[in-house]
């Protein structure tokens, strides 16, 4: 049992203590701890309560002398060997003013009544499934930062010589906030325990018992930095009762890193001020990017500018914004304040793409080449060629300049999904009307680059007067098309220069025909719809190199054989044509699997011989894939969650990787945009093989859409990779502006980013719905709000 000496806080007070004074208390101490030693054994609590007693009569002591004290008052050497030889593994490890406990280590039968009064240790505390903001269990870091404190205002009260027993008493003292906690958690347990979190079904207590090793395993890794001092060359204090210099120094920095780590943890957030407004898309309204293009004649201030130095402000909302319509109403109608443009009704009104009506903005259903429905249209092209067959061979489209996207909208009638695509220009917001009508569509021109999609990847390829020239510069455009269209697909254009005899449509329409049979497609129908008054022209693209290599020139060429048509990351367009797959084995040789079968089977071109994203064969790899994501979604996401999914229809998965979330989610009311990252093995190819479709993309940018874009995201261990290269906060800010307030992400991810998201969520008013953890990985489930901050922050290159 260590001995009382007088605290060094009294010590500094009062600095007139008599010898006599001294000479007393050394008397006194000695006394005590024998006989502390003597009758600990039969009852601890006496000893404690000796203790009190004695440590006020040093107060008193000290308080009434008045000479200079000792500067060393330990206790003499043979009191001290009495009283150290009894007191080891069995005795008190401890004995403090400042926190009036005492812990005994080991192998005493009667220590458990001292234990239950005392005792208060983190490591007890699991991080389990926390429902709600109230009753989220501490992380280690947070753990370990509050010990941290507790021990420097010990030290500061307490006159210690003994480094090692500082380091103890810092693991064992607790704040009683923790204790608190530890209580409150056994409720939330309880509850969870009924719940699946995991796709496995396991349940929650055995991942209680596992968090509580893991607790232990931290436990040993902060024991092992306590022993940082006991290693340094300097010691903490020398034998007398003054800190050294070293020491002061020390904890004052330790002092002054917890205090900036806890500043680090508070998030300001400011609103950007741009001239987009509230339709701000960084990497599209890059003014001052845009500003010093040389030239914009192919469209290049269409194209994607992203700042160097990504905005970390967030979007401003429209005033009166609400939450949005549900699908299928919104397919007809949204609400005028959430996409408060007038111009598209005036100029398109009268061919229905969209008017207002009171505080509505409504769809008719047309646009400028079926006027009288979409659903006409659609069903007209498959009667022109039975072999489009919507739904089953035809389930994934590319729709170019699609407008307000009704096509696109009403082909999920015929289960088809259509990639709808335009770019942000005169055209008012065309895009965000699509997506607030629930139909997929991004913001993208056909310029001087690649659309960022695979090659060989689309179904069909429709253009309703779309506006692309695509007949200049080696037909450069169309060729594009080309690169994106499987072999066998269809190319539907629906134009005027198919059915009007003005001189500049027909001159078009003789340069289209010279260029699609130098690119060997086939026309199989050209006929005229009477109802909607327009002419549809329908080629094929070949299945076989034959045609190319009977060409009596070779014009468009054929590109070379190490271009890769599936690079499409910020590559440059080329006036080429990749050759037709023909092996077997090799992906494009042959149709897809009808749908819906095509969704549930990998595809034939994965071999045994490839190793999958996970390490498995690549076919073992997509099957096992899919059975996760399906019980993810049975066992959690659709239950466990609090997620009202009746209101949920865009959503994207930002690290998609086979597209296995997307099947699972299938048989909902929705669409998911698959996205993967390019630094990601290239896995699009396979979503798209299964029926799904998706979008290479860069985290380390902003995505190609609108604000308030999507009504779920999901992030599959997305964010601790982001970390690694990119800015984090900027893609917080990403995250809030592409998703609708009052929609929610999912995020799975290691325990560290979840803490860490939890904490800057929270910061931005966000709901946090559900934390879950299990060996270092985390679960979290968090639900934006109308909160909007009240101080702005100008975005230079967006003025």
């Amino acid at each position: 049992m260590p001995i009382l000496r007088i605290p060094e806080a009294y010590i500094k007070i009062n600095r007139r203590a008599s010898p006599s004074a001294c000479a007393i208390l050394s008397v006194i101490e000695g006394v005590v701890a024998y006989l502390s030693a003597k009758v600990y054994q039969q009852n601890p609590k006496v000893v404690f309560e000796t203790l009190k007693i004695t440590s006020w009569l040093e107060i008193w002591l000290l308080s009434a002398s008045s000479v200079t004290p000792i500067p060393n008052l330990e206790v003499p050497g043979e009191v001290k060997n009495d009283v150290n030889t009894p007191v080891t593994k069995d005795t008190v490890e401890s004995a403090n003013d400042a926190s009036n406990s005492i812990n005994q280590s080991a192998g005493d039968s009667k220590q458990d009544e001292s234990q239950k009064q005392f005792e208060d240790n983190p490591g007890d505390l699991p991080e389990d499934a926390t429902k709600g903001d109230n009753n989220v269990s501490l992380n280690q870091e947070d753990k370990s930062a509050t010990s941290e404190e507790t021990s420097v205002e010990k030290q500061e009260l307490t006159n210690t010589n003994d480094e090692k027993k500082s380091s103890e008493e810092e693991k064992e003292d607790v704040p009683k906030d923790e204790s608190e906690n530890k209580e409150e958690n056994k409720d939330e347990e309880s509850q969870v325990e009924n719940n699946q979190m995991n796709g496995d079904g396991e349940n929650v207590e055995d991942q209680i018992k596992e968090k509580t090793e893991s607790s232990e395993d931290d436990k040993s890794d902060k024991d092992s930095v306590n022993k940082d001092s006991e290693l340094s060359d300097e010691p903490t204090t020398q034998k007398g009762s003054f800190p050294t210099q070293a020491t002061e120094s020390k904890k004052e920095k330790e002092v002054q890193q917890l205090s900036e780590s806890e500043s680090q943890r508070s998030y300001t957030w400011k609103l950007c001020n741009t001239t987009a407004g509230t339709d701000y898309i960084p990497c599209l309204d890059n003014l001052e990017a845009i500003r010093n293009l040389p030239t914009t004649k192919h469209y290049e201030h269409r194209e994607r500018h992203c700042p160097e130095d990504p905005p970390t402000c967030l979007v401003p909302l429209p005033e009166g914004y609400q939450h949005s319509i549900p699908w299928p109403t919104s397919r007809e109608k949204i609400w005028y304040h959430n996409v408060p443009h007038t111009k598209l009704a005036e100029v398109k009104g009268h061919q229905n793409w969209v008017k207002v009506t009171g505080e509505y903005l409504t769809f008719p259903g047309g646009g400028t080449q079926f006027k009288h429905g979409a659903l006409h249209y659609i069903d007209f092209i498959k009667q022109s060629v039975s072999e489009v067959a919507w739904g089953t061979r035809s389930r994934v489209i590319l729709d170019v300049g699609c407008g307000v996207a009704s096509f696109g909208g009403f082909l999920f009638e015929r289960d088809v999904l259509a990639m709808s695509l335009a770019p942000k220009d005169e055209h008012e917001a065309q895009v965000q009307f699509a997506l607030e009508r629930g139909i997929p569509a991004i913001s993208g021109v056909m310029g001087t680059l690649r659309l960022p999609f695979p090659g060989r990847v689309f179904d069909i390829v429709h253009c309703a007067r779309c506006r692309v020239p695509w007949h200049i510069e080696g037909g450069k455009l169309l060729l594009e098309l080309n690169r994106l269209l499987r072999p066998g697909g269809f190319f539907v254009w629906s134009a005027t220069p198919i059915y009007q005899k003005i001189p500049e449509d027909v001159e078009i329409w003789q340069a289209m025909k010279k260029l699609t049979k130098a690119m060997c497609w086939e026309v199989i129908s050209i006929t005229k719809d009477r109802v909607n008054n327009v002419g549809i022209a329908i080629y094929k693209k070949p299945t076989t190199n034959k045609c190319y290599e009977q060409r009596p020139k070779n014009d468009p060429p054929l590109c070379q054989d190490s271009d890769d048509p599936s690079a499409a990351w910020n590559v440059p367009l080329q006036a080429c044509m990749h050759k037709v797959p023909i092996a077997a084995s090799e992906r494009g040789s042959q149709w897809p699997e009808m749908w819906p079968a095509r969704v549930e089977k990998a595809p034939y071109w994965l071999s045994s011989s490839d190793t999958g994203v996970y390490g498995k064969p690549a076919p073992e790899d997509f099957v096992d894939d899919y059975e996760h994501w399906k019980r993810v979604v049975n066992n959690s996401y659709k239950s466990g969650l609090g997620i009202s999914w009746s209101t949920v229809r865009n959503v994207m998965d930002m690290r998609a990787v086979y597209g296995g979330l997307a099947a699972a989610l299938r048989d909902l009311n929705l669409w998911v945009m698959n996205v993967v990252s390019v630094d990601a093995p290239d896995t699009l190819p396979i979503i798209y093989e299964r029926g799904l479709f998706g979008i290479y993309h860069d985290w380390c940018e902003s995505f190609s859409t609108y604000p308030r874009s999507y009504d779920l995201l999901h992030a599959d261990h997305l964010f601790s990779k982001i970390k690694k290269r990119c800015n984090f906060i900027a893609l917080i800010s990403e995250v809030d502006r592409i998703l609708r307030p009052e929609g929610s992400i999912i995020i799975r991810d290691s325990t560290e980013t979840i803490t860490e998201l939890e904490t800057i969520f929270k910061s931005m008013q966000w709901t946090i719905s559900m934390t879950y953890s299990k060996d270092k990985e985390g679960l979290l489930c968090a639900q934006k709000t109308l909160w909007r901050p009240t101080e702005t922050e100008t975005v230079v290159y967006a003025i």
